[in-house]
């Protein structure tokens, strides 16, 4: 977020898919913390434990549950509540989980984020959208000297990355048929994407995900086991993504709107691209006592081995930079999974991380 911003979220309506999830919850917190009148429309959470519980995320948002699939759920809540920003986030977020249901996962990602633009259609109090994809809907050449842009083709190997692509091309041609740039000034919308990289933070349970993975292993004294130690990700903190989410979100709304109607990574800083092992070796020091891994003998289904973004759009445009090192992000999940763990009061600790976030300098 640009540090001399005056922008004010203060008493702004503001709709959000996916507040029961890892990144809608952190999200909807941090909304919500900032003035604005957030809902959110969403499934139950589907892990337990969840952020969505352990932080109350319930008690600072209108909790509507119910299908983006849906146009008779969604759109009265979307309509009704006449908000002002949409962020979509609702998505099935897991890889291995795609070739286990690929059809679930098309249907949420693609024909769900078609849905929600749709409703935007019927709903003109909708000002800006910001719908958030992923690093992996691009045609991944396993290049480690190229870093995408958001310039670079579209693609994706399996079913949640292609999916996401497709959300990608439908968010395009909404915007292009419906919300054109060049007519902005009338109908008042504008809609970009967002692509972030591998988010990593406290209240994630996910399964199938490293991070997760390895606090639960180490919560129950298992040895964790380690599929593909040299695949390289941006890793980053839940906040950094959210931070670009809501800077953009922020423009906009500003009267220079149409500049930012596109595309835009969120990635961390070139030597924050880190293999697998080097995440478990320092997840395994921070946590101390007893946690330990092991390498799988079956890495199992197709995944990328290298991934990286390119942000420079978002540090030009946005001035959107990151804040946090990775090994502090690492630490900063670390405390909140031991706080979790001790019966701490999770929602004033997530909105403390939070607080702490905001005052951190830009990375540059």
């Amino acid at each position: 977020m640009s540090e001399s911003s005056t922008f004010s979220w203060r008493d702004r309506r503001v709709f959000l898919t996916g507040h029961t999830g890892f990144k809608g919850g952190w999200l909807a917190l941090w909304l919500a913390s900032k003035g604005a009148i957030v809902r959110g429309f969403a499934l139950d959470p589907w892990t337990d434990p969840n952020l969505f519980s352990q932080a109350f995320v319930g008690g600072d948002v209108d909790d509507i549950r119910g299908d983006i699939r849906n146009p008779e759920e969604l759109e009265p809540a979307l309509c009704d509540f006449a908000p002002e920003v949409v962020f979509h986030l609702a998505a099935q977020p897991l890889v291995l989980a795609s070739y286990a249901d690929p059809i679930g996962t098309y249907e949420t990602n693609v024909i769900g984020t078609a849905r929600v633009l749709d409703a935007v259609r019927r709903a003109p109090s909708v000002r800006a959208v910001v719908s958030v994809t992923t690093d992996k809907c691009y045609e991944n050449i396993e290049n480690p000297h190229h870093s995408y842009r958001e310039s670079d083709p579209l693609g994706g190997y399996d079913p949640y990355s292609s999916s996401k692509a497709c959300a990608e091309i439908v968010s395009a041609a909404y915007r292009q048929s419906f919300f054109p740039v060049s007519k902005i000034a009338e109908h008042q919308c504008a809609i970009a994407t967002a692509r972030a990289g591998n988010v990593i933070g406290g209240g994630d349970w996910s399964t199938d995900r490293l991070l997760p993975d390895l606090v639960r292993g180490f919560l129950a004294g298992e040895s964790v086991v380690i599929r593909r130690p040299h695949a390289i990700r941006p890793w980053q903190h839940v906040l950094e993504p959210l931070a670009g989410y809501i800077a953009l979100a922020e423009k906009l709304l500003s009267d220079d709107a149409a500049r930012y109607a596109t595309a835009f990574n969120f990635g961390p800083a070139d030597n924050d691209a880190q293999p697998v092992q080097w995440i478990v070796e320092r997840m395994t020091k921070f946590w101390g006592g007893n946690a330990q891994w092991k390498l799988a003998t079956d890495p199992g289904a197709h995944e990328a081995g290298y991934l990286k973004l390119d942000a420079s759009r978002a540090h030009a445009e946005l001035n959107w930079h990151p804040r946090l090192r990775l090994e502090t992000a690492l630490e900063w999940l670390v405390a909140w999974y031991k706080a979790s763990q001790s019966g701490a009061d999770m929602h004033a600790f997530t909105l403390a991380q939070i607080a702490a976030y905001e005052n951190l300098p830009a990375i540059r």
